[in-house]
């Protein structure tokens, strides 16, 4: 069945950094969109960062735009999330999704990873 674990996950301090992976399995990894997405407590979920099938493009939220950078390993169906410059607003559970269907509609969804940032 489709599996996306999240991993990489866990506690820094403001301005330090983190990456983020998700290891895939289940699907032909390298047919289908991937992205990550967060959720702090009381917020809704948002997008972070996607990126297509083969790589070469990558569209980010403007709140992460020049500190994240996702891509991916077609060969280890993993998709990473590289996160720097963190601040206590990125503090959330990060999940990764596969197979985008609509604006932010996936197929596949992760169990998340917690992200906390210490001020």
């Amino acid at each position: 069945q489709v599996q996306l674990v999240e991993s990489g996950g866990g506690l820094v301090q403001a301005g330090g950094s983190l990456r983020l992976s998700c290891a895939a399995s289940g699907f032909t990894f390298r047919s289908y969109d991937m992205a990550w997405f967060r959720q702090a407590p009381g917020k809704e979920r948002e997008f972070v960062a996607g990126i297509n099938r083969s790589g070469d493009s990558t569209s980010y939220a403007d709140s992460v735009k020049g500190r994240f950078t996702i891509s991916r390993d077609n060969a280890k169906n993993t998709v990473y999330l590289q996160m720097y410059s963190l601040t206590p607003e990125d503090a959330a559970v990060y999940y990764c999704a596969a197979g985008r269907v609509g604006a932010n509609s996936y197929l596949a969804w992760g169990q998340g990873t917690q992200v906390t940032v210490s001020s």
